[in-house]
């Protein structure tokens, strides 16, 4: 989380400047809705409006100077002509084309799309200590919403009071937030990998997964769960455990090196081979952190190494 290996490898005419939520997080481990990060070769400003600006003043972290927003136009102009700036980073993939354009017509220069996206990925997709320690924290708190979902979940309660019992137990235990929208499918519902719940009523013989996580301390843990009320055919538990076989294959093959690739198809090949290939459309696994979905990807067409 340190700005100062964007600086590292700007000119004296060069800066980054951050508009997403999540990057300014990242950077500056403060969230708000709204606001600027102007990175230089020598100086960093935080931007914010009044809703945060207290706020700002006592949690941001690695910044000169905070400022409050008052015309977004004249500051970053103004901020333009004082460090010399000439040439702008922002973030291809967080803004919008009504915001690119906006920027460029304040800053009058041409914005450079070339670079902040993959400087600010690379950094991200390795956590430091202290991120993976809220990591471990946020899964700590799913951890104890699956011991207790167990004790809930019978025949006659519904998807939703299931992901509602989740996510209650989860801001109990100590959450921010979920992490996303809860998943909480059963039945024949549990094709749908991202399936929404609803009001089904869980019966005996169901598969039930939970798809969910925990939002804390501005990191996100990612967990999914299957499991089975009362008895399951023979056919459920033969789809239940080849899933296993591939997941404790992956497990066993993933190591520091390896591409991403191998990693995925490791889980991937025992399912093909049990005859469930054509099913497997999504990816075996991903990073998680401030947003849910982080570098690495671990897919078929990953062209990433772990």
């Amino acid at each position: 989380m340190s700005i100062s290996e964007l600086q590292s490898g700007l000119s004296e005419c060069e800066a980054f400047l951050i508009v997403s939520p999540e990057n300014r997080r990242y950077l500056t481990d403060f969230e708000s809705s709204d606001g600027f990060l102007l990175i230089t070769k020598n100086h960093s400003v935080f931007i914010t409006d009044s809703r945060y600006i207290e706020a700002a003043g006592a949690k941001v972290k690695n910044c000169d100077e905070i400022l409050l927003l008052k015309k977004a136009s004249e500051q970053l102009s103004g901020l333009k002509e004082q460090f010399g700036i000439s040439r702008f980073f922002v973030e291809a993939e967080k803004l919008t084309v009504k915001e690119f354009n906006t920027l460029s017509k304040w800053l009058k220069t041409g914005l450079d799309t070339s670079e902040a996206d993959a400087r600010i990925t690379a950094m991200r997709r390795f956590k430091s200590e202290d991120e993976k320690q809220r990591i471990i924290a946020a899964q700590r708190i799913s951890e104890i919403a699956f011991d207790h979902i167990l004790t809930f979940i019978r025949p006659g309660v519904t998807e939703k009071d299931i992901r509602l019992e989740l996510e209650c137990c989860m801001i109990k235990n100590g959450a921010d937030n979920p992490a996303f929208d809860t998943i909480a499918i059963s039945g024949k519902n549990t094709s749908m990998p991202h399936g929404v719940p609803g009001s089904r009523k869980i019966e005996n013989g169901d598969f039930i997964t939970m798809d969910y996580g925990t939002l804390k301390d501005g990191y996100r843990s990612d967990m999914t769960r299957t499991i089975a009320v009362g008895n399951v055919s023979e056919k459920q538990a033969e789809v239940y455990n080849t899933v296993l076989r591939a997941q404790l294959s992956c497990l066993n093959t993933i190591r520091a090196g390896i591409p991403c690739r191998e990693a995925d198809a490791a889980a991937r090949n025992v399912i093909a081979e049990a005859g469930y290939g054509d099913f497997f459309g999504h990816g075996t696994g991903h990073g998680v952190g401030i947003d849910i979905h982080e570098a690495p990807s671990v897919g078929p067409r990953s062209e990433e190494t772990l």
